[in-house]
Formats: C-alpha cells, structure tokens, sequence
C-alpha cells in the first residue's frame, strides 16, 4: 500500500485548529498536524494540570489551556478527544466559544450516542462531522501518540443527514493530510459495523483475560509465565483503557449486544462440534475464518510479520 503521508501542505486546512483531551489520539493528532502543516495553530486543551504540563514540555501546541470556551473561541476547528461518555457534557460547556461557521468534530469510536449527545448543545450555524479513526494501541497519554498513527489506515466520517458539503469535505481533507483513507457513512451503520470488528473482540478479550485471572487452579505466575502467542495478543488488547471502553459498550450497547448474541449462537455451535467431535465442522469452520486473516493481510491493514504484524515503536515513530 502506498505511503499517504506525503509532504506538508502549502496552505493548511484549518488556521486554528483546537484539540481537546491529550491521550493517544489526540497528541497524535498534534503531531501529525503539527508536521503536515494541517493547521496553522493548534490549540490543547486538557482538565488535567498534569496532562497540560506534559503538552506544554513536549511543544505540541502553541497554546495550552484548561478552558473550553477560551480553547475554542476563534477555532475553525474543533475535535473531541475524550470519552465517548462526556462528549455531550464537553459539547455543552464549551458552546459559548464557538464562532459561527466553526465545524465540531470528534474521534469516538461510537457514532450515533455522539450525535445524541453533542448535536443539541451546538449553536446554530455550527457544523458538525463526526469522524472516527480506526487506528489505536493499548498505550495512552500525551507521551503515547506518534504522527504516523493514522498512516493508511480508515476514517471514517459520520455528518448526520443536512451537514454542510464544504465542512464535511474540510474534515475530508484533514484526514487525509494525517496519512488516512477516508469512507463517509451513516451513524447506525458505522456503530454496526464497529461492534463487530473493534468492539466486541475487546469484550472477548477483557473476558478471556479475566477468566484466566480468576482461575483457582492456575496460579497467577503461570498464566504469566506459560502466555502463548494468542492469549499474549488478547492482554495488549484488554490493557485498553477501562474509561474509554466502558463508555463504548454502554454507549452501543443495541449493536454490541445483537453481535454479542450472533457470537454465543456460533460459539454454542463449535461447542457442539467439540462435545460431538465433529472434525469436518471444526475444519470447514476454522478454513473459513482463516480467509478473513489473508483478507486483512492483501488490502494493507497488518502484514504476515510475526507478532499479528506488530511491531516495536522506533524512535522515528516518536
């Protein structure tokens, strides 16, 4: 697949670009906008004085506050990276600052409790274009995030019906200048589709990892101590924010549970095969879903590599 993060625009995108909340998501944002020249200022804003400490140490804004109005007043743009939880609370308490013409946008990996939540509280002649990232690693804090983040993989944009062409292809472009591609859909859709690809693996994986924990017969060095590749993989997933995560299941829960329910049809059907050793069922399934893997593999979204294609950070990925 080729390398979408080019070299810095002539003219950025947005003038002022402010980012609120500093995890991964959004101090990589910092820097991949800061690199590209995809806004002309970027402005953080973070509730934590630790967090702001931090940002301001690092340079990766030319402003840092703790304020929302102040933070947003004058911004072009604006991009919720907080929990999916207190977007609509954030939404509403920054909403005095908001200039008109400014678009609101955010990286929640739920679409449809975000519009819920953050459309009502925008004033009028405010745009808003939901987008969500599909890219991430267990890591968080302003320390974690990298510029190639981003780097070929999906984001996709969810503007609820009506929303202003010119935002929607502004958030487009933004996208696109921090390395990624770029799908438009609808929020319903995208949170079905999400459920099934991100968020129930998580719930698996927080599951399995706990079910190993709270095993008598096995002591907890052993579960450390004999970790096969596949139950290693499931722990880097399960280290994934307990804040963000909670918020994503109570927030899709309809869509999370539907798949959740499709998941124990299917695993009662391989439990079946097991208890009857139905070797042909096992096989026939086992080939089918190894298909998916090769899938994944020639489209460019992880490589054959060892390690599920994961490898350690360099210091050119800083």
């Amino acid at each position: 697949m080729p390398d979408r993060l080019g070299a810095p625009l002539d003219v950025p995108v947005f003038e002022r670009l402010a980012l609120i909340g500093f995890g991964l998501i959004g101090s990589s944002l910092a820097r991949v906008a800061r690199q590209k020249n995809l806004a002309r200022r970027i402005v953080a804003i973070d509730a934590s004085d630790t967090v702001r400490a931090r940002v301001t140490e690092l340079g990766l804004a030319d402003t840092v506050t703790g304020d929302l109005v102040a933070g947003v007043r004058d911004a072009d743009a604006i991009i919720l990276c907080v929990p999916v939880g207190v977007c609509g609370e954030v939404a509403e308490a920054m909403r005095a600052g908001l200039k008109p013409g400014a678009i609101v946008s955010d990286v929640g990996s739920v679409k449809g409790s975000i519009v819920t939540q953050v459309a009502p509280h925008l004033p009028e002649g405010v745009h808003f274009v939901p987008a969500h990232p599909v890219a991430g690693t267990e890591q968080s804090g302003p320390d974690a995030g990298f510029p190639t983040l981003f780097l070929n993989r999906w984001c996709i944009i969810t503007p609820p019906e009506g929303q202003d062409p010119a935002a929607i292809a502004k958030i487009r472009a933004f996208w696109e200048g921090a390395g990624s591609m770029v799908e438009e859909m609808s929020p319903a859709h995208h949170d079905l589709v999400l459920a099934i690809t991100s968020h129930l693996p998580h719930l698996i994986a927080y599951n399995i990892v706990g079910t190993a924990a709270d095993l008598e017969a096995v002591t907890q060095s052993e579960v450390i101590k004999f970790s096969a590749g596949g139950f290693r993989d499931f722990t880097r997933i399960a280290a994934s924010d307990p804040t963000m995560w909670r918020d994503v299941f109570l927030n899709n829960k309809d869509a999370v549970l539907e798949m959740l329910g499709r998941f124990t049809e299917d695993l009662s059907a391989l439990q079946r095969a097991i208890r009857y050793g139905d070797g042909e069922a096992l096989f026939n399934h086992f080939t089918r879903t190894r298909a998916i893997r090769r899938s994944i593999i020639e489209i460019g979204q992880d490589s054959a590599a060892p390690d599920f294609g994961r490898q350690p950070k360099t210091d050119k990925d800083q």
